[in-house]
């Protein structure tokens, strides 16, 4: 698709998010012949790319869908998944959020001693999943590792005879475990380490059905960067999962909640250069957009690969690559490019996950619009943004001082 983004680039404009459908169907398939377990079923994660033409490809290819916010929710019922193949699994929110999504009939995932006795007060017979943290430091860096003991996510593995006791007091039924550790984890041990310690904590549900290890799995970012050898842990995973089902005589479901590793890869982010700025110190070229738009390099400190789709062969020489927003808004430091001219286009790679998802407003810029190729042909799937998008929900009263 590479060879085309310059095409798409001019009959769409830029800043443009395109995503290679091609790609995201071959990480799909890779993950899900990964695991030989007897029942499998893959929820991938809304957050990570929430477009609805996105959604829908992922329930063609027999995805159910991981959802944060009731309105993520909605997205799905409207992409065509059933409710039953929704898993809510939110942090902080409302009984009210919750009560929604059970009338709505999704699976629901509780983090918290206080809204699972509110759920059992009053939905007594609602089955859920509950979630774990299991105190496992894991992940690429402390704001993907969720799984530690300072982490706002889960109940403890130290309350669970307090879940126990609730459970057994609101004829609560417990259908799953649940549990996350973090994201861009390379090691299969890991993996393993969290599995035995939730296998122990779903010894002691008689009904559960599943078992959720969320996701995590680390993808390339760079050349000779580590990522997840998806096969490796698949073949082991499969292995004590399906030891355990012989334990308990049951056939679980092994659940999992993959979003960048489905989506990242396939994305691709075009900015063109606005200006090229020599100071004392270093060469700075200014794109057309900002962290409004990326912000995972800045929020993250994560590594884009860059390229100069404009100028292939053009002499390396380095630059800082910079936004058009009115804050430090760097994407990258010293970074060797073939020679960039203004009206360049900028090539910014693995912006599949968590990029147009985290994308805002602020300067009251405009949103990019979203492009999906899929099986040879282009889509655009959202229109880019405009002032009247801007004002259409604002209220101008009169003013008088």
């Amino acid at each position: 698709m590479k060879n085309n983004l310059s095409h798409i680039a001019q009959e769409y404009g830029t800043p443009l998010y395109v995503y290679d459908g091609d790609v995201i169907i071959e990480k799909y398939q890779s993950f899900k012949n990964a695991f030989d377990v007897k029942n499998l079923k893959i929820h991938f994660a809304a957050k990570a790319l929430t477009n609805l033409s996105i959604l829908k490809l992922f329930k063609e290819m027999g995805s159910g869908l991981d959802c944060v916010s009731i309105q993520e929710i909605q997205m799905g019922l409207k992409a065509g998944f059933a409710p039953e193949d929704i898993i809510f699994t939110p942090n902080g929110v409302s009984i009210e959020e919750y009560e929604e999504a059970i009338n709505i009939g999704t699976k629901i995932t509780i983090d918290n001693i206080s809204i699972l006795e509110k759920i059992g007060l009053k939905f007594p017979n609602t089955p859920i999943f509950i979630r774990v943290n299991p105190h496992l430091m894991a992940g690429g860096n402390n704001n993907i590792s969720v799984g530690h003991i300072d982490s706002k996510f889960g109940i403890s593995i130290h309350q669970i005879p307090i879940v126990l006791r609730l459970t057994k007091k609101y004829n609560i039924k417990v259908e799953g475990i649940h549990v996350h550790t973090g994201s861009d984890i390379v090691q299969a041990d890991i993996f393993e380490r969290v599995a035995k310690l939730i296998f122990t904590i779903a010894d002691q549900f008689e009904d559960i059905t599943s078992i959720d290890f969320g996701s995590g799995f680390k993808i390339k970012y760079k050349e000779n960067d580590l990522e997840t050898d998806i096969a490796k842990i698949g073949t082991q995973f499969s292995k004590l999962f399906n030891e355990y089902c012989e334990k308990r005589q049951k056939d679980l479901t092994l659940r999992f909640e993959p979003g960048k590793f489905m989506v990242s890869e396939s994305g691709s982010f075009l900015a063109d250069v606005n200006v090229i700025k020599q100071t004392t110190a270093c060469t700075f070229v200014a794109v057309n957009s900002g962290f409004n738009h990326l912000i995972r390099p800045m929020f993250y400190n994560s590594h884009h690969n860059i390229k100069n789709i404009s100028n292939p062969n053009g002499e390396k020489k380095m630059y800082s690559v910079v936004g058009y927003i009115c804050e430090s808004d760097t994407f990258a430091t010293d970074r060797i490019l073939n020679e960039v001219r203004e009206k360049d286009i900028l090539l910014f790679e693995n912006a599949g996950a968590y990029c147009y998802s985290m994308a805002s407003n602020y300067n009251s810029r405009f949103k990019p619009a979203e492009v999906l190729t899929l099986k040879g042909e282009t889509h655009l799937i959202r229109e880019r943004e405009t002032m009247e998008d801007l004002l259409k929900n604002q209220k101008v009263i009169d003013i008088k001082i």
